[in-house]
């Protein structure tokens, strides 16, 4: 990377929930296929992403899956509920309305932890979610069958 992407790319920190509200909102409801190419510089080169699926360390791992995920999406927006801000840490409670190729819509709940570096850049995104639970909720019969199983065995 040459010395003046680096100086452009410092100026990208993340300072506020309204911000972060405005880049997650035009990142998931671009109609259609999610778009991450405005909030990429706001992540540091060394960004650690772990969600329900897979641990991601650097940032070029990080596009490739954000890639895969707009691939195999038909359609994908999110909804911040909710968001707040300690110290370097942000929490996020959202909804991501997801549509693959061959399933109906699904709504995935979740909420993130976004936690920065001293530049203001998210170093490490921590993502929880019920992803089988929300999917199988959308699946005639069986969504019901699941909970009731879940339900015996762990409620």
């Amino acid at each position: 990377m040459n010395t003046n992407s680096k100086i452009e790319n410092s100026d990208y920190k993340l300072e506020n929930v309204q911000t972060l509200k405005e880049l997650w909102s035009k990142t998931y409801n671009t109609e259609g296929k999610p778009d991450w190419s405005h909030i990429l510089p706001y992540y540091d080169d060394s960004i650690y992403f772990k969600d329900s699926i897979q641990g991601i360390n650097g940032i070029e791992e990080f596009k490739a899956m954000t890639e895969r995920l707009s691939s195999r999406s038909k359609d994908l927006k999110m909804e911040v509920i909710r968001a707040t801000k300690e110290d370097n840490t942000f929490f996020v409670e959202w909804e991501m309305t997801i549509s693959y190729k061959k399933t109906p819509s699904s709504v995935l709940y979740g909420a993130s932890r976004l936690t920065l570096n001293d530049n203001g850049k998210i170093i490490e995104q921590r993502d929880y979610y019920d992803l089988w639970g929300d999917i199988f909720d959308n699946i005639p019969r069986f969504g019901k069958a699941y909970r009731k199983f879940m339900k015996k065995k762990f409620g």
